[in-house]
């Protein structure tokens, strides 16, 4: 079943983020009843993969300003039928940030589910992101041609550039002090 890395990876999180649960199951229900979870044109939703990217001193996170969004997130897409999700999200951390990263932990960062705006022939549809914390070998990026910049921030500043809810959920996991992040 290609669904099965992802529902263990999901199962993993839940022992370590007992409190999302809700979350949780939303992601299970979504995953066992839509075979082609992985597509762009399941227009339910689909799985997307995104990368918080942390600089090389751990105090920075890499943030794309998203041309279609236009807000400020971390790096991340589609799957585009990849069911491995871990490389869907260390691919999008090459291709939108084109910095070389490696992974902190092969586990699940953060789940979140967002709902898109229709766009031209798309409509309305949820992106059941499933996030993984990288390192960067560098500070040095480059601007892909989905985003508007992109740039460091510090984490405690995060908050200057996005209100978004799942983002300070990020930065505050990041500074856990039951879990160690640091290389």
């Amino acid at each position: 079943m290609h669904r099965r890395k992802l529902l263990d990876l999901i199962a993993e999180y839940e022992t370590v983020h007992p409190g999302e649960g809700d979350t949780v199951e939303r992601f299970r229900t979504f995953i066992n009843t839509h075979m082609l979870c992985f597509e762009r044109d399941c227009w339910d939703g689909h799985i997307t993969g995104s990368a918080w990217v942390i600089d090389p001193g751990g105090t920075d996170v890499l943030l794309t300003h998203h041309k279609k969004l236009d807000i400020w997130v971390q790096l991340g897409g589609h799957s585009d039928g990849e069911s491995d999700t871990p490389q869907v999200a260390l691919r999008e951390a090459n291709e939108e940030g084109g910095v070389p990263v490696s992974f902190v932990s092969p586990a699940i960062f953060d789940l979140d589910v967002h709902e898109i705006p229709a766009r031209k022939n798309d409509p309305a549809h949820y992106h059941y992101d499933v996030r993984f914390a990288f390192y960067a070998e560098h500070r040095e990026f480059v601007v892909s041609e989905e985003s508007n910049d992109l740039a460091w921030v510090a984490l405690d500043r995060l908050a200057d550039f996005s209100q978004e809810q799942s983002m300070l959920r990020m930065a505050e996991k990041w500074f856990n002090p039951t879990r160690n992040y640091k290389r």
